[in-house]
């Protein structure tokens, strides 16, 4: 990957979007294992039906992890100095996530020349279901 260097970025330019196949339950009980988040509503669809769901719902913080994936797919992780999500919608099954970044403002801090990037998650209808914001160090 070559990173992209803070002279060539401007306010607006976007980042490369993170299209995600449709959110499956086997993805779900993948995320289960690996993040230790074994909560029902993710897994156990009686038990989410139960709690007025119509189905399990997907992780908030795996949509979280897509929006960093789509970073870490433009820039190495140790450029990203802060990351933040703030969660909106639900993720169901069958549901296929894109995260798309735009630059928002190119700033000097110290010596580390910076950019911040707004994220959002959106699935195919283009619900929004999380959104969020990073600071990218570039040389």
């Amino acid at each position: 990957m070559a990173t992209p260097k803070f002279s060539s970025i401007n306010v607006d330019d976007e980042i490369p979007p993170l299209n995600m196949p449709p959110m499956t339950r086997h993805a779900l009980a993948i995320y289960c294992g690996a993040s230790g988040d074994h909560n029902p509503l993710h897994v156990d669809s009686d038990f989410a039906k139960d709690a007025g769901l119509g189905d399990v719902i997907a992780h908030g913080m795996l949509i979280m992890a897509y929006m960093g994936r789509s970073l870490t797919q433009w820039v190495p992780q140790y450029a990203i100095r802060s990351f933040d999500t703030r969660f909106q919608a639900m993720t169901c099954i069958g549901d296929e996530i894109t995260a798309r970044g735009k630059i928002v403002e190119k700033f000097t801090e110290g010596d580390d020349n910076c950019v911040r990037v707004e994220i959002a998650a959106s699935d195919q209808t283009g619900e929004v279901k999380a959104v969020g914001s990073a600071v990218v160090e570039l040389s």
